[in-house]
Formats: structure tokens, C-alpha cells, sequence
């Protein structure tokens, strides 16, 4: 995408003489002393899961919105067709509905810093460990652990700032950082790379990691997830397909049932489902600098100004029964009538309140079970395994309410299996970072044929909510728009004379 009006090297040269502009390149990012003790290298690794949930100083000031989840939701989810902004927006979440993207904008910006924070702590208790030899199982659980870390940070920030896989695997990728010691300036490697090194970092960890510390800490069932994941995005069928098989048949996890689903995501932590998540707990209530924030509110606790869109819900309308309405709220007045934000119904989301009863409070899911048998359906869909991969999604259908709804190995009428599973896999992972990513990998365009604003130049006397819109931008989204990732921020660009900026 184009800067409108200034190129790269004159923005760049603006910038470089502002007082708070960070110009450290990705790998001068530092933990501070390490102590070299077990316990030291412990607090190190709890050091790097706390930096997707803590407040993070950046350009001098913390923020209520420096926070990597708190970012990556707004990122990834933003950006697809399952959330519907309400009203205009200062927040750099606007970038995400609009895909109006630049380099300097301060949620990508510090999404990168923070990623890459977390990398080199992985790294630095990596190589602690390493030049001592991994010789018990406390050690090998803990290198395990950073190896995992190391490969989602990674896969996080490919997805975000990269061309899909499938597009083209020799496109430049991210920035690989798998030493301390590498040079500042280094140029990005190829998505392929990327990838690899992805893959390669989840299997050691799977290699290493045999405790089981609890779902808020990683696990050889988390790395084998994420594995199924990577692969999924390769589209590497029969390697999805193993690794997914791999953490179903642990024994580990179950579904949540019709009964349960409703406490999976307020309980998180202890859910049966949940592979990973990162825990929250009361003292982490960031007020209205929460995830929930800008999704829920109960009237007080937060922003409440993104709700579920109008294709998602049409989607799920078929069926009221589906108990993942559950984390769709729809807000009424006193009269029943569903309220409206300049003229866009409230429909709030709820995936991310009411741990221990806090609207703002979640501990939000990384992995889960669910996910992995999607990702099976998906792989056997595209290895024609029709009747495995609809079974799949039967598995997902009879724990949401739906056991009288199943396919039982026939295609739905309208629809391809390949349609059945993503729409099963759009309804299930709503709102929890994969909807953008499923679209572009599967060459999809993004269409948002429903009023909100995210169409450019909408004003509320312009709602006409019997029928859908025209004629505004950002309707459609091909799916080989450079819009559809993220500038590489203007920081690194500055500090790494190696670096190539996205178009």
C-alpha cells in the first residue's frame, strides 16, 4: 500500500529527529540480568509469558494500550468480517477496519518491539541453558518452553507483517532473530524461512517439554497445536492431520458440551479444552485498556464501541440453538428494540469477560481442542476425505447444541465440504484472531456487505439497515491486496538498513 503523501525516506527522515521515536532495531531489546541460577532462568521464562499480558513501557510511556494481546486481537480480528466498528476512531485500531496502514502507526509499532521482546528473552534463557547442557527434566521443560515461545512469536508476526504461504512462500518474510549475538542489521528472511524455522522450533519444544505444568504455560500438546497450525498455513495435509491427531488422542483435553461451552472462555484456565491460554487474574483488570474493552460493555465497564457483524450473525441465524450465541449479546432498550450505535445494532462480544464474574477479566485461549479438529477437517477436505472431514465437524456441531443438525457424511446442500468447514471453523473461532489469516491463506477476498465503519465516508443518515451498501470502499478486500498486511514499522526501518519495507 502507498504512503499518500510523503515516501518512506522523507518520512523517515522526518521522524528520525522526533524526541520519541524508538530507533533500536529488533534485537537490541534486552532482559536485564540474568541471574545464572535455575530459579533466575525461571523468572526469566515467567518474564517473557508476562510480556503478552503486561503493561510495556514503549517510547517512554506506558500505555493502557501497550499490551500484545490487547493488540494482537485488535490486529488480527479488526481486520476480518466477524467485528463491525460502531463509530470513527482516533485509535490506531482504525487502521484494522479501514486498512488504511502506515508505518508509523503505534499499535504495529509496538506489536513488533514486543514481539521481538519476547524472542530475545526466549533466546537469552535458551542459550543460558544450552551452555550448561539441558540435563534434567526441569531444565529440558524450561528450554522446551522457550523454543515454543520463540516459534509463536514468530508465527505471530509472519502472519501479520508477510504475504500468506500459500502466495508466495520466496516473498520477504519477518526478521528471524535466533541468537543474541546476531547483528543489528539483518535483513528479513523469506516466509519459506520463516516457516521453517517455525517448524523446527515447535518440534524441539515438542521434543523437550514432558511436564504438565497447567494450560497457562506451554506444553508438548501446545507445540504439536501450534505445529498443526503452521502446517495448516503450508497447507502440509497429512502434517496437520498428524499433529492434530497427535494432541486429540493425548487424552488430555475434552470439548466442552452444551452444558459447559458457556463457562469455557470465563474459565479458561481449568476449561478441559483449553490447550494454552495466558493467565489473568484480578490484579491484571485493565479497566477499559482490557481486551473486553472495546468489545462488551455492561453499561460502565468499558468502551463497548466493536460488536458481532451482520454476515456473522446471518451466518448462525439458521440456528438459535447453537450455544455459541452465548458470547453474543445483543443490547436492547426499554422498549426490546435492539439498541444502535450511529445506527449500527449492539451486538456485543463476550469471549473476553466474566472471569470470576469481571466483565473486563479473561484469560485469553491460545489452543484449544476445537481449533485442532478443524484444522483436520480442513486438511482432509483438501486431501478429498470428504466424509472424515464433515465427521470432524460433526464432532464440533453435536457439543454446540446442534445434534440434530449433522451432516453424518453428506455434503449440505449450496455448499462445497471445503464451505462446511469454514463456516464451522468461522462460527467456532469467532473473534479469537483467525478469521483475517483463514480468509487471505485461503485466497478469499474479504467482503463486508454490512453497515458499518469500515466503509469510507459512511455517515449515520446514510443507514439503511433493509439493505446492504453500495457504492462506499471497503466493501471488498481482494485477497491479493497489499492491504491486507501490515507496513513494517517505520522503527526498523530507520535502525536496519537491511530491512525492506512492505508496498
Amino acid at each position: 500500500m502507498k504512503i499518500k503523501t510523503l515516501s518512506i525516506i522523507a518520512l523517515g527522515a522526518m521522524l528520525f529527529n522526533s524526541c520519541d521515536l524508538v530507533v533500536d532495531p529488533s534485537d537490541s531489546l534486552t532482559t536485564g540480568n540474568l541471574v545464572n541460577t535455575s530459579d533466575g532462568l525461571q523468572n526469566a521464562l515467567n518474564g517473557a509469558y508476562s510480556l503478552f499480558k503486561d503493561r510495556v513501557e514503549f517510547n517512554g510511556v506506558v500505555s493502557s494500550n501497550n499490551m500484545y494481546l490487547r493488540q494482537y486481537y485488535q490486529l488480527t480480528d479488526f481486520a476480518g468480517d466477524d467485528i463491525v466498528n460502531g463509530q470513527v476512531t482516533t485509535d490506531p485500531l482504525w487502521y484494522s477496519f479501514t486498512r488504511d496502514h502506515t508505518p508509523t502507526q503505534a499499535n504495529t509499532r509496538f506489536f513488533w518491539y514486543i514481539s521481538y521482546k519476547i524472542i530475545n528473552t526466549a533466546n537469552t534463557v535458551i542459550e543460558a541453558i544450552e551452555k550448561e547442557g539441558a540435563n534434567d527434566p526441569n531444565s529440558e521443560q524450561l528450554l522446551g518452553e522457550c523454543y515454543f515461545l520463540r516459534s509463536f512469536a514468530h508465527f505471530n508476526l509472519v502472519r501479520l507483517f508477510a504475504k500468506p504461504y500459500t502466495h508466495d512462500p520466496e516473498a520477504a518474510g519477518v526478521i528471524l532473530r535466533l541468537a543474541t549475538d546476531e547483528p543489528s542489521a539483518k535483513a528479513r528472511a523469506t516466509v519459506r524461512e520463516v516457516f521453517e524455522s517455525i517448524v523446527n522450533d515447535a518440534e524441539r519444544a515438542a521434543s523437550l517439554m514432558n511436564a504438565t505444568r497447567g494450560s497457562q504455560y506451554a506444553s508438548k500438546e501446545a507445540a504439536w497445536a501450534l505445529l498443526s497450525r503452521a502446517h495448516l498455513y503450508m497447507e502440509n495435509h497429512d502434517k496437520t492431520i498428524e499433529y492434530a491427531d497427535k494432541v486429540i488422542n493425548s487424552g488430555r483435553f475434552s470439548l466442552s458440551s452444551t452444558s459447559t461451552y458457556q463457562n469455557l472462555f470465563p474459565n479458561a484456565v481449568t476449561s478441559p479444552e483449553t490447550i494454552l491460554c495466558i493467565a489473568f487474574t484480578n490484579v491484571d483488570d485493565y479497566g477499559r485498556g482490557s481486551i473486553a474493552s472495546m468489545l462488551y460493555t455492561d453499561g460502565n465497564s468499558g468502551w463497548g464501541e466493536e460488536f458481532a457483524s451482520q454476515s456473522l450473525r446471518d451466518l448462525m441465524e439458521e440456528h438459535p440453538e447453537d450455544v455459541r450465541w452465548k458470547y453474543i449479546e445483543e443490547a436492547k432498550d426499554g422498549g426490546g428494540n435492539t439498541r444502535r450505535l450511529n445506527g449500527i445494532p449492539i451486538y456485543y462480544i463476550k469471549k473476553f469477560s466474566y472471569q470470576d464474574g469481571n466483565p473486563n477479566l479473561s484469560s485469553p485461549i491460545m489452543f484449544r481442542l476445537a481449533e485442532l479438529y478443524l484444522n483436520r477437517a480442513e486438511a482432509k477436505a483438501k486431501s478429498n476425505r470428504p466424509k472424515e472431514a464433515l465427521d470432524d465437524i460433526d464432532i464440533i456441531r453435536t457439543n454446540r447444541g446442534l445434534s440434530g443438525e449433522l451432516y453424518e457424511g453428506k455434503t449440505p446442500a449450496g455448499l462445497s465440504v471445503l464451505q462446511a468447514v469454514w463456516n464451522e471453523r468461522r462460527i467456532e473461532l469467532a473473534f479469537e484472531g483467525h478469521r483475517s489469516f483463514d480468509l487471505s491463506r485461503n485466497k478469499q477476498d474479504l467482503v463486508r456487505d454490512y453497515w458499518g465503519y469500515h466503509l469510507i465516508g459512511l455517515k449515520e443518515s446514510d443507514i439503511n439497515l433493509s439493505a446492504k451498501p453500495t457504492g462506499y470502499s471497503n466493501i471488498r478486500v481482494d485477497w491479493q491486496s497489499p492491504r491486507n498486511i501490515y507496513h513494517i514499522p517505520i522503527d526498523e526501518i530507520i535502525s536496519n538498513e537491511l530491512v525492506t519495507p512492505n508496498p
